[in-house]
């Protein structure tokens, strides 16, 4: 292989992703942490999830899990709103202070390469607030769909797992 040739990605720690303020972030600053990555939107039956997800983050980000919000709009167009839009509906509804992203593709020829890589067992993601749980070593343990809540008492075991 030449150098030219790209390479795929091993570990989510292997993206950069823009920050909903715009800023790229690399996820390499989440090594040796937990992650919880949630396709987010703001008008789903389930956005009420954004409370717990909330919860959840500050119950565990002292135990080195981090929540990432990424939104979209792939799902009965539900989230419709530009980055400063749903950053201030996150801030004002429910108090988000978990990191959120600037919105992406989660599914179709647009897909974003992190939920290309999210995907790459083949499980594409159905709806809105899919959660996937990431090890300390970057790679993905678990998939869960939308009627997940974060506060489940399997996600909860789970995430204590992740974290020894």
């Amino acid at each position: 292989m030449n150098s030219t040739t790209a390479q795929a990605p091993g570990t989510i720690h292997d993206f950069t992703m823009k920050s909903i303020d715009g800023k790229d972030i690399s996820l390499k600053d989440y090594k040796g942490k937990a992650l919880l990555v949630v396709n987010v939107a703001s008008q789903c039956g389930y956005t009420k999830q954004y409370a717990d997800l909330e919860k959840l983050y500050e119950t565990y980000k002292g135990k080195g899990l981090e929540v990432l919000g990424f939104p979209a709009n792939n799902f009965g167009g539900q989230e419709p709103g530009t980055d400063e839009e749903i950053k201030e509906f996150c801030s004002t509804k429910f108090d988000v202070k978990f990191p959120m992203f600037s919105k992406i593709s989660v599914l179709g020829d647009d897909k974003n390469e992190l939920y290309q890589y999210l995907t790459a067992d083949g499980q594409d993601v159905e709806w809105n607030f899919e959660k996937f749980l990431i090890g300390k070593d970057g790679k993905v343990l678990k998939h869960y769909k939308s009627g997940v809540k974060p506060m489940d008492e399997e996600l909860l075991k789970d995430i204590e797992s992740a974290l020894k």
